[in-house]
């Protein structure tokens, strides 16, 4: 590719790029995006993967890959050195395809890019080098954070500009994953990678959707009760099942693991008065009983008048008042630490910072919680927001021109977790139990 001066978005000149777009977002962003590039004199280039991949780019600069997974590895390799590719952009950093990407990219010195929903959401994307979650490079050091934050002057606009409707964001994951599953013969060796097929998936949001007035009415009253302080109490945030948050960047197979290893820990060292809150997802599809798990375990250890599941209620009502919160690694922890209250991540997780996360063992949690530190949490959303994150939304037009602009704005200039927050190794690998949860699971032999 012949190398020309392409403008960038904040008027300098920048080396022109080719930008390949692997699996995107279940909406037009991706779309929209490559516009964004190609206005400002960069090329794109998109490989679909999958039927729905083709749908939602209808675009010119696209190539199909319909071999099988074996075989994309070498396939890909030859075509990142015959298109002159110079950056690789991708969504779902864990999907086995960027997977093999970012590792063939990164042989021959192309960046890649992982984009998804914001670690500041509502109204934030993600925009990280290479991967999220254990796999970010982004730094975990306090002192690192305080001093990448006082270079910063603006303080991010965390209030909600692009909002959309749960509605909209429902039907395009819906139309997304079943337009895969129904018309896969176009692509017939792609693996979705779903823990659930979408024709098992879907279907089983029937029941709780008919169950849904009973299940808000139930929580609502939990919540009521815990917000009145009519008990002192510890939340935990369950997610996805299918999610690679849990999947790929957790010590964790399932959820009901972290379950288990909670309900046993708060069972032998949480105060007598103390209860446990676990919220349902609000995206649980629901083949998982998980308020059955947590009955039958809080059964077990003899704690079931003291534990509860609820399906909804305020999620931030709830973490003004607890005592503390727990998660995996879900980006509710960073709601928590905004709002000042202690909170604990079982796995690896960005904001999982000594100062702002609970760094001892799961039986301390309890009792003798390590406090948020509010200046470093302030420090901590700044880099975020300067680093790692841009302001828009996958479905709000204005969100989305938006976020394009930045996106092509950081890739172009080569500031893509600048300045400054970028660790080469990343600093939560390896994923590692904790050893208050390593002790539980070896006692369950």
């Amino acid at each position: 590719m012949a190398a020309v001066e392409a403008g960038g978005a904040d008027g300098r000149s920048t080396r022109a790029r080719r930008v390949l777009f692997l699996q995107g977002p279940p909406t037009v962003f991706w779309r929209e995006l490559a516009g964004a590039f190609e206005a400002q004199g960069h090329e794109t280039r998109r490989v679909n993967l999958s039927t729905a991949d083709w749908l939602t780019w209808r675009r010119p600069g696209a190539d199909s890959y319909r071999g099988t997974f074996s075989g994309w590895r070498r396939w890909l390799g030859r075509y990142l050195d015959a298109q002159g590719v110079t950056d690789v952009l991708y969504y779902a950093d864990r999907l086995p395809y960027h997977v093999v990407a970012a590792e063939e990219a990164e042989r021959r010195g192309i960046p890649c890019h992982a984009v998804e929903f914001g670690y500041l959401r509502p109204d934030w994307l993600t925009l990280e080098r290479r991967g999220m979650g254990a796999f970010s490079h982004f730094p975990n050091d306090p002192q690192t954070i305080r001093r990448l934050a006082a270079a910063i002057e603006e303080k991010p606009e965390l209030g909600t500009r692009y909002a959309h409707s749960f509605i909209r964001e429902a039907t395009d994951e819906l139309l997304f994953n079943l337009v895969n599953a129904l018309f896969c013969w176009p692509w017939p060796f792609f693996d979705m990678d779903k823990r659930y097929h979408p024709l098992t998936d879907y279907p089983s949001w029937i029941p709780r959707l008919m169950r849904g007035d009973r299940l808000k009415r139930e929580a609502e009253a939990v919540v009521a009760t815990c917000v009145s302080g009519a008990w002192p109490y510890h939340l935990f945030a369950l997610q996805i099942e299918a999610d690679y948050q849990l999947r790929d960047n957790s010590p964790y197979d399932t959820l009901a693991q972290p379950i288990a290893e909670v309900i046993a820990s708060f069972a032998r060292h949480a105060p007598p008065e103390q209860r446990l809150v676990f919220k349902l997802h609000p995206l649980d599809n629901g083949l998982e009983n998980w308020p059955g798990l947590v009955r039958r375990r809080a059964e077990a250890e003899g704690v079931a008048d003291r534990v509860i599941a609820i399906d909804g209620g305020d999620l931030d009502a709830l973490l003004r008042h607890a005592d503390g919160a727990l998660s995996v690694n879900s980006t509710v922890g960073l709601h928590a630490i905004r709002a000042g209250t202690p909170t604990l991540a079982l796995g690896p997780a960005v904001y999982d910072v000594a100062g702002l996360t609970h760094q001892g063992p799961l039986a301390s949690f309890w009792t003798a919680p390590e406090p948020v530190d509010a200046g470093l949490a302030a420090d901590l959303m700044k880099v975020l927001a300067d680093t790692i994150q841009v302001k828009g939304s996958f479905y709000n037009k204005a969100g989305r021109a938006l976020a394009a602009q930045e996106i092509v704005r950081r890739v172009a200039a080569g500031e893509v977790n600048e300045p400054g927050a970028f660790v080469p190794t990343p600093p939560r690998l390896p994923v590692r139990r904790r050893d208050a949860d390593v002790a539980f699971a070896a006692a369950q032999g």
